[in-house]
């Protein structure tokens, strides 16, 4: 498994940006997808973004393509997520995830995670 830990969240008016950084250690950075999910109150942990190994593959949410943009660096071992035009419902607590398969399909479920980290909250308001 891999450590990671989240920064960047705060608050935010509804059309501001904002980056989230997610910070990995231990195993082999370069092995794994890592993924953004979020989850509001009373609502299910969703897909949110995801870049897999090489960075040469990303895929959205419908809800959040064309604002949000997930990038990696592996010489640094991070994952950011560039949030912009932000609305108030992406208001949640955001996670990053790493996975450790390449195929494709697995992305979006997050039973395919096996390393979570433990959040940072996004509160947008109107």
């Amino acid at each position: 498994q891999v450590q990671l830990v989240e920064s960047g969240g705060g608050a935010a008016q509804a059309g501001d940006s904002l980056r989230l950084s997610c910070a990995a250690s231990g195993r082999t950075f370069s092995n794994y997808a890592f993924g953004w999910f979020r989850q509001a109150p009373g609502r299910e942990r969703e897909f949110v973004a995801v870049v897999d190994r090489n960075g040469g593959y990303t895929s959205y949410a419908n809800s959040v393509k064309g604002r949000f943009t997930i990038s990696r660096d592996n010489a640094q071992k991070k994952v950011y997520l560039q949030m912009n035009s932000l609305k108030p419902e992406d208001t949640a607590v955001y996670y990053c995830a790493a996975c450790y398969y390449s195929n494709t399909d697995y992305y979006p479920n997050k039973e395919w995670y096996d390393s979570w980290g433990q959040g940072t909250q996004v509160t947008v308001s109107s």
